[in-house]
């Protein structure tokens, strides 16, 4: 064992027994006809038992050891994305719809981080892990953070429409872990969400502190500004300046990695469709008022037909397969999520829309039907509520 280990504390805390482990694994699901179905008029029935907020880890919990100089530093990066602020598990600085949290992750933990190297199951509730295991042999330095899903919880309130979201709630916590890794100054994290594996989802490697090697990087993100990100409870009213939706629109199409194309519906005093052009400015694709549309697309939300602005992703065809579906979706939650952070930074309000029903926005603008859907949309405006959600 590496010495450093022999002097790490990993006894348990006391505390109340761990109920029976959960299953890891959720039920196979057609991803193509669940997406077909949740993009259709059919409304979700009563709510059912949402269950436990956080898989049934076996044995006992135990603390992240503070980090040593070198050692990647595992507490902050889950306080600074994943972690509940309070017990309800309501204040996650990675939102969901509903407040559901139906994401779990898993550590696969190698050399040079404050825990011994092995497999971790992490417990955003208690800020605690459980050991689970020896990690695979070949378990590079560092950590990886592997994301799978618990769908009850997000099924239990809504229905057939849970699946589009559970994935864009997994592309959210991904961002998270990733902005976490940008204000601890670590190297970009290896995301890995190509939509082929079912479970985990998504995974993100970061490496050793000294093991960065940069030569230049992003804007670094501040960890106050995570943990205070909230979602605006409408109304959202103002149309964004052009500068700030530029830099919105930006962020978004470069975090989604060309998986989907973006645009934005704008309000007063030009009510138009926009999408960012190759020379960074804004161009027009339609003119005229989007957003009473996207309102009943979006669910029936009435309130999106007086927000500022509306961000759109759009694209996954009626016949995407299951992994095409996947990405998009995870990709489309990656990038509305560091979208929103770039909203706060320019001063906005901001709210991500998941839910969409018969959203063919290619349709809608003269295209063929069935090839350019709405997969994911982010309300913006400069005025809001005093009340603010907690998701």
């Amino acid at each position: 064992m590496d010495p450093l280990h022999e002097r790490v504390d990993l006894s348990p805390e006391r505390a109340e027994p761990n109920p029976e482990r959960a299953e890891p694994n959720p039920e196979p699901v057609d991803l193509a006809a669940a997406l077909a179905r949740a993009r259709s008029l059919e409304r979700p029935g009563p709510d059912t038992p949402a269950g436990a907020a956080v898989r049934a880890w076996p044995g006992p919990p135990h603390a992240l050891p503070q980090a040593a100089p070198g050692q990647l530093d595992l507490d902050r990066l889950l306080r600074f994305s994943l972690a509940a602020s309070d017990g309800s598990g309501r204040l996650r600085p990675a939102p969901s719809a509903g407040a559901l949290h139906p994401v779990d992750a898993e550590l696969v933990v190698g050399t040079g981080c404050p825990l011994p190297p092995g497999r971790y199951g992490y417990d955003p509730l208690r800020h605690r892990v459980h050991h689970l295991g020896r990690q695979s042999d070949g378990t590079p330095p560092g950590a990886s953070v592997e994301l799978s899903v618990t769908p009850q919880r997000t099924v239990s309130h809504y229905g057939h429409r849970a699946w589009p979201l559970i994935l864009l709630d997994t592309g959210h916590a991904a961002a998270a872990l990733w902005l976490a890794a940008r204000a601890l100054d670590l190297a970009e994290p290896e995301l890995r969400c190509d939509g082929r594996n079912e479970t985990p989802l998504a995974a993100l490697h970061f490496a050793l502190p000294q093991a960065a090697g940069r030569t230049s990087r992003p804007e670094r993100a501040r960890s106050g500004e995570l943990l205070a990100r909230r979602s605006a409870a409408p109304p959202l009213t103002g149309t964004p300046p052009r500068d700030a939706l530029r830099a919105v629109l930006t962020t978004a199409a470069r975090a989604g990695a060309g998986e989907l194309a973006w645009c934005a519906a704008v309000g007063e005093p030009r009510p138009e469709l926009v999408e960012p052009a190759p020379d960074g400015t804004l161009r027009r694709i339609a003119a005229g008022e989007a957003r009473p549309t996207l309102a009943v697309w979006a669910a029936r939300q009435a309130w999106i037909e007086d927000a500022g602005a509306v961000l759109l992703a759009h694209g996954c065809p009626t016949d995407a397969d299951a992994p095409r579906i996947r990405r998009a979706h995870l990709r489309a939650g990656f990038a509305v999520h560091l979208a929103h952070l770039t909203a706060a930074r320019h001063g906005l309000a901001a709210r991500p829309v998941g839910s969409w029903q018969q959203a063919d926005l290619g349709a809608a603008l003269g295209g063929p039907p069935g090839r350019d859907w709405i997969v994911h949309g982010l309300a913006l405006g400069t005025t809001h509520s005093d009340q603010e959600k907690t998701s």
